[in-house]
């Protein structure tokens, strides 16, 4: 099950059905099943603290993803929704379009993706780039 949570003021995801029928078949494209996987839309402040408190990081970041269990998928992934208005902008892109690409991220971690090194980072993005198109 995908849920998507708002802790973010006018926030919400247009067609959500479609966006969770979708998502649900990046993972099955992954061979992966998803059992239970939380979006939870926030802002700037509230993911910089998630991020001191549980990554030690002291920086702003677009998202965060926990994931609890790989097979089948239970995991959170929060997102800035300052931060996706920001990049977009910054990126030439519609607010659609990158959040879609960060949703698509953070399951992809929750798949065994990474995206630490150079090589992963391509590799990463080629995926997006390839399941944004199905979108």
């Amino acid at each position: 099950m995908i849920r998507f949570h708002y802790r973010y003021p006018a926030m919400r995801v247009r067609e959500a059905g479609r966006l969770k029928s979708w998502l649900a078949g990046v993972a099955k494209n992954e061979g992966k099943s998803v059992s239970s996987m939380d979006y939870i839309f926030v802002d700037d402040p509230v993911l910089l603290e998630i991020n001191r408190q549980s990554l030690h990081h002291d920086y702003f970041t677009d998202i965060i993803t926990f994931p609890y269990q790989s097979k089948p998928i239970i995991g959170e992934i929060y997102i800035s929704v300052d931060r996706i208005r920001e990049h977009a902008a910054e990126y030439g892109v519609s607010f659609s379009q990158e959040l879609h690409r960060v949703m698509v991220h953070g399951l992809l971690h929750l798949c065994g993706y990474s995206d630490k090194s150079g090589k992963e980072k391509k590799r990463m993005t080629e995926k997006e780039d390839f399941y944004l198109d199905q979108v």
